[in-house]
């Protein structure tokens, strides 16, 4: 009786060491334990790791150790400035590893530590995470990533369980440059809806009357966005549809009346006084857009 050949054996799940273990950490480590890949932990609080050795992890003693311990190496600490600290002072162990830096920063700190790493032999790959912690390894998350084309390529399957992966190039500074730029935009919206819901309050409405009329009003105005980035983008503010002029005098008004309310306008003025001074300079029949202009110039 003939028998064919062996079964080839199904990869075992890769080893991947998560390095720090606050929130989002305790997330990643856990959604690569889901899927079978053995995990090994560090942080700098021994006792965050105990939850996920339970559930099957190793807490390494040093960063050394548990950089060693896998070719994966993912970084997901408090600030780029905590980043630099633990991987420089295991510059010895990262040598052939990939490291996988999901810590928040800036272009500039991503671009540092991917010359740092490339001079220690590791390859570096910088991702931006669009998600809270408690949806890591789902369909509401998502992830960009930049950097090292080859480690994206070699480590795509467990960096996506995480959540949508997207490769932004080879500049390990994009993924930075998109995820400050999206939060920036975040933050003044949120900025906006704090103030309009005090003025809101102020004039015996509650917020949970104004937030649907603000939320249509302000998909309403988001295709002008698009309007708005081609006129940044190529420098022409000629068109004038929402002119500068014309903003100013709607913003005065807005702060007046939120001062009379008693609410200060201490998220609205420095908007106005870039306004005000486009304005001055001869430009007030332009696009709001050419505000911009004054942020890229610099102070």
């Amino acid at each position: 009786m003939t028998t064919g050949p062996e079964p080839t054996p199904a990869a075992l799940p890769a080893p991947v060491t998560v390095i720090g273990l606050g929130n989002l950490g305790r997330a990643i480590a856990g959604a690569l334990l889901r899927d079978g890949h053995p995990v090994t932990v560090w942080n700098r609080s021994p006792a965050r790791a105990e939850p996920l050795v339970a559930r099957g992890a190793t807490a390494a003693a040093t960063v050394a150790e548990a950089i060693a311990a896998a070719d994966l190496v993912i970084v997901a600490l408090l600030d780029s400035p905590a980043a630099h600290e633990v991987l420089t002072g295991a510059a010895g162990a990262v040598g052939g590893r990939a490291l996988v830096n999901l810590t928040s920063g800036g272009p500039e700190d991503a671009r540092a530590l991917a010359a740092w790493a490339a001079q220690h032999g590791a390859e570096y790959l910088h991702g931006a995470v669009y998600a809270v912690p408690q949806t890591i390894g789902t369909a509401q998350s998502s992830v960009t990533y930049s950097g090292s084309a080859a480690a994206h390529r070699r480590w795509r399957a467990p960096l996506d369980l995480l959540g949508k992966g997207t490769f932004l190039g080879a500049d390990a500074g994009r993924a930075s440059g998109y995820d400050v730029a999206v939060l920036a935009g975040m933050y003044g919206m949120l900025g906006g809806f704090f103030h309009a819901a005090a003025m809101a309050k102020a004039a015996g409405i509650s917020t949970a009357e104004l937030t649907p009329r603000l939320v249509s009003w302000l998909t309403d105005l988001f295709p002008a966005l698009a309007t708005f980035a081609e006129e940044i983008d190529s420098g022409d503010y000629t068109t004038g549809e929402s002119s500068l002029a014309m903003n100013a005098t709607g913003l005065e008004t807005i702060i007046r009346a939120s001062q009379t309310q008693g609410i200060p306008a201490s998220t609205l003025a420095p908007l106005k006084a870039l306004i005000d001074r486009q304005v001055a300079g001869g430009h007030g029949s332009e696009s709001l857009a050419r505000v911009a202009e004054l942020l890229l110039s610099g102070p």
